[in-house]
């Protein structure tokens, strides 16, 4: 029977990790290991600096007192026996998107980047919305894209990360990432001792991505799919960084060419 490990950063008492383990029986065995607490914009964080606990509810489900990150970490490590290992992971459905950059600091991204560098194949859902979540038509699409790569695979190393517009599917883009277009609000406050402290948000500005971005697609109503790794390598630029030692060699040839040589008496 295939298995299922389910995560997500919004906690175990999520609606939309509820959601998502209830579609996930449909393919098999689930098994959910998930934060304790709502652990958004976690990112990809290791917790070194503290022990962690972990609590089992029953035969399926733990939660850890730490990041998405920790749950996969520990879930392949520790909490699953050798015949339950899973054959694939899927984080989320998570309570907004995570388009464009914020995929960098996304807990929800995270767990199934951490399960593909273990060499689980990782999944991550994100409805796009800010209110009213109905998990419904992303738990159902869930359920497809899961079962289309257990039987198809996915390129070494590769992760999934799917964004969903609220309401029944039209169609699937797979894009690239795009750009937040948003720039940080920072708000100061004091609180009852008279201690400043702060809180961070941000302001969206005007959404000017481009046609084959994950912010397009999802604007136009289509379900986007961009796939990722954990190499964040810009091969691009490995030329042009390159070229940078060549410069400085040559640069050296040439103060060595003006510099006179000293006579010895």
């Amino acid at each position: 029977m295939t298995k299922i490990l389910v995560t997500n950063d919004d906690g175990i008492h999520s609606d939309g990790l509820v959601r998502l383990e209830e579609a996930m029986r449909e393919l098999g065995e689930v098994f959910v290991v998930a934060p304790a607490s709502e652990m958004s914009g976690a990112s990809h964080s290791l917790t070194l600096a503290r022990p962690l606990r972990i609590r089992q509810i029953d035969g399926h489900h733990w939660t850890v007192d730490g990041t998405p990150t920790d749950c996969v970490t520990l879930a392949l490590n520790k909490i699953l026996a050798p015949e339950q290992v899973p054959d694939i992971c899927v984080s989320g459905i998570n309570q907004g998107g995570n388009l464009g950059e914020d995929a960098s600091y996304s807990g929800t991204v995270a767990g199934a980047l951490e399960a593909t560098i273990l060499g689980i194949p990782g999944l991550a859902f994100s409805l796009v919305a800010t209110e009213n979540f109905d998990f419904a038509h992303a738990a159902r699409f869930a359920v497809e894209a899961v079962r289309r790569v257990l039987r198809e695979g996915l390129p070494e190393g590769t992760l999934l990360n799917i964004n969903l517009p609220p309401g029944e599917v039209r169609g699937v883009r797979v894009t690239t990432q795009g750009i937040k277009n948003a720039t940080p609000v920072i708000t100061e406050h004091v609180d009852p001792r008279g201690k400043p402290y702060y809180w961070i948000g941000q302001k969206i500005l005007q959404d000017n991505n481009a046609d084959g971005t994950d912010y397009y697609a999802v604007r136009q109503g289509f379900v986007s799919v961009t796939p990722m790794r954990a190499d964040m390598t810009n091969h691009n630029a490995l030329a042009e960084i390159a070229a940078w030692g060549d410069a400085d060699a040559d640069d050296a040839q040439a103060h060595a060419e003006e510099t006179p040589a000293l006579e010895h008496a």
